[in-house]
């Protein structure tokens, strides 16, 4: 077995999972319930698995699948259950807790659902609302521009430390990003002239500027996802957009939408996202095709 972190509660593993989920996937309050009842039924059959280290990743799901068989369960019902229990087991090993899953155990793939894609008109609106003139609005500025700037994951931005920022050449290094890939993203230099603000002015004031990370909370230590999935929801009914559809991760698929349709490649967006994969990306042409279509419609309904 490779070395892992420290064993933590399952309750505290499950917390971690549904912030994952609500801030850097995205997915609604209702989704995440279904996810938290699901994991719930699991610790129900095995109550002695009470932290991390009593999981058994290679036989987790198979005997999840069982119990239910055995509660006379629809195959549907068991597929999304065991489902469920398998993608929170690969959160836990990309983490560092656990083993991975088996890989090959066959499981119902999720559904490509289209991710929400704000307009020029909507990014504009909620980059303009946090105040820069005070510490807490030029970091949440510095913070939302360079995401929409990068397409950084929200994981990446609260991770950022401040030698991955090099400003001379505007480019943002990715250390460890999604299976600890690194790369280097360009940042525009609107985007870094609020980041380098924020540095300069506001972040050396902070008892924390000693810290590695680049963006702090007025404790001094590094902001989490939970924090600025708050302050994305709170910009966001400030812009007059619904707050509902509105995630740190709308930024980049926002960020990658608007590229391609602007004349970037698939190839340039699928480096610059950090996808390992060509068909992760092509959603993105999906989307982008789709408000093509939807602003076609319009203009022919308004003529």
């Amino acid at each position: 077995m490779s070395d892992h972190r420290p064993p933590i509660t399952l309750q505290k593993a499950m917390s971690e999972y549904f912030v994952y989920l609500v801030a850097e996937k995205g997915l609604r309050k209702m989704t995440v319930e279904d996810y938290r009842e699901d994991l719930g039924l699991f610790l129900q059959y095995f109550p002695a698995k009470q932290t991390t280290e009593d999981l058994s990743p290679k036989t987790d799901p198979g005997d999840f699948a069982v119990m239910e068989g055995n509660a006379q369960k629809s195959p549907a019902s068991i597929a999304r259950r065991v489902s469920t229990l398998y993608n929170f087991l690969l959160f836990l090993s990309k983490e560092g807790y656990i083993d991975p899953p088996e890989a090959s155990m066959a499981r119902p793939k999720l559904s490509k659902k289209l991710p929400e894609v704000l307009s020029f008109e909507e990014i504009n609106a909620l980059l303009d609302q946090p105040d820069p003139t005070n510490e807490a609005g030029a970091r949440d500025k510095a913070m939302l521009e360079t995401m929409y700037a990068t397409g950084l994951r929200v994981s990446e931005l609260c991770a950022l430390r401040l030698p991955d920022v090099d400003r001379d050449h505007r480019l943002i290094r990715v250390i460890s990003g999604k299976g600890g890939k690194p790369r280097i993203v360009p940042i525009s230099e609107f985007a870094l002239s609020w980041l380098t603000r924020y540095i300069d002015i506001f972040r050396i004031e902070n008892k924390g500027h000693g810290e590695k990370e680049v963006f702090l909370s007025r404790q001094g230590r590094a902001v989490t996802r939970q924090c600025f999935f708050l302050c994305v929801k709170k910009y966001a009914e400030m812009a007059g957009i619904d707050p509902v559809i509105v995630s740190p991760h709308t930024l980049r698929h926002s960020f990658a939408t608007h590229l391609l349709e602007n004349g970037a490649s698939l190839r340039a967006v699928q480096e610059m996202l950090g996808h390992s994969h060509l068909s992760t990306t092509q959603i993105y042409t999906h989307v982008s095709s789709r408000r093509i279509a939807e602003a076609y419609s319009t203009y022919l309904g308004e003529d």
